[in-house]
């Protein structure tokens, strides 16, 4: 059995302290890239999916695909989590589906792009907390402004300790994902991010107020300038960019944060490798032969992360708990939220 939920993994990666990073995945080949990384660091590993991937692919398609790597590599404890759900019945399906773990985003409205209020937040990560909890499956919240911090006069733009707090002890989310400058895509940031645009003083806060909660940093591809540079020298048009530095992900680690979203980097990584096979033989128009290249390359990326974080050499570790056993754990109230 290798699929584990995310409570259980971030549990784990607290009381040994490391990270781990969560790599958005929509196709077969990114799935047994990261997986092959795992497996060679023994390494446990989150997979994600967002709505606009569940889109792509289809349901069906994505749970027989988490399927068969199960089969494939039963010795890895894979979590299987929602990134992302814009309302709760979007959370439901994934649940339906076998995910483990879902992200309910409640800081948008269900568009996925209008901000809400505090109170709706509240309301739609807590019902879906109930309704997660009671299959035994883990759920993920966020608050605050996902995005570019130009100034830390901007003070709207994180999360606040006291809401943060309060958060937590309404909905009792099991991951936090917080806003400390980080932003999705790959122009993150337009230098070198310091203490200005990258706060994460604010996340050692949050941190010292909620000790056991477990914190998720978003928007964390570190945008490596290597693979930039591949994708600018074989066509592409990526204008100079900076990512998370690895370093302040490690200082993240020290600080709480057990899951670390990362999907630009494989993006890059693979597609790097497309341009490079289609310019150096405009003949080739075998697909494998593009991807082949490119999966090689998510793998050492993916390996290097998990080595990193401090995740690797934890799978052999880690005895997976049933959902079932879970869901006896939350209604117990062994796993309610403990606040300082």
């Amino acid at each position: 059995m290798s699929r584990i939920t995310l409570r259980q993994l971030l549990d784990h990666a607290a009381e040994h302290q490391y990270g781990v990073p969560a790599f958005s995945v929509t196709s077969m080949e990114q799935m047994l890239a990261v997986m092959a990384a795992a497996d060679a660091v023994d390494a446990p590993v989150i997979l994600q999916v967002g709505t606009k991937a569940r889109a792509y692919a289809g349901d069906i398609m994505i749970e027989h695909l988490f399927a068969a790597l199960e089969k494939q590599f039963p010795h890895i404890p894979m979590v299987v989590h929602q990134d992302h759900g814009n309302s709760e019945a979007t959370c439901a399906t994934a649940l339906q589906h076998k995910f483990t773990s879902v992200m309910m985003d409640g800081s948008l409205l269900e568009d996925g792009k209008s901000p809400s209020d505090y109170d709706y937040n509240v309301r739609v990560t807590g019902s879906v907390s109930r309704m997660a909890h009671w299959m035994g499956a883990s759920v993920e919240g966020e608050i605050g402004v996902l995005g570019k911090l130009e100034s830390r006069n901007d003070e709207r733009m994180l999360t606040d300790p006291d809401q943060a707090v309060d958060f937590v002890r309404a909905t009792h989310v099991d991951a936090l994902a917080i806003a400390m400058g980080t932003s999705h895509g790959a122009y993150k940031f337009s230098r070198k991010p310091d203490g200005d645009v990258l706060a994460m003083d604010r996340l050692e806060e949050i941190h010292r107020r909620l000790p056991e909660t477990h914190l998720v940093m978003h928007g964390s591809s570190s945008v490596p300038q290597e693979l930039q540079d591949i994708m600018n020298r074989y066509g592409a048009d990526i204008k100079q960019t900076w990512g998370v530095p690895i370093e302040e992900i490690q200082r993240g680690i020290k600080h709480g944060v057990r899951k670390v979203n990362i999907d630009t980097d494989n993006r890059m990584a693979l597609v790097g490798q497309i341009r490079r096979v289609l310019h150096e033989d405009p003949k080739e128009f075998d697909i494998r032969n593009m991807m082949k290249p490119g999966m090689d390359a998510i793998t050492r990326l993916c390996r290097q992360r998990l080595e990193e974080f401090g995740t690797a050499g934890h799978a052999g570790k880690i005895k997976v708990i049933p959902m079932a056993d879970m869901a006896k754990r939350y209604q117990s109230g062994a796993l309610d939220p403990k606040i300082r």
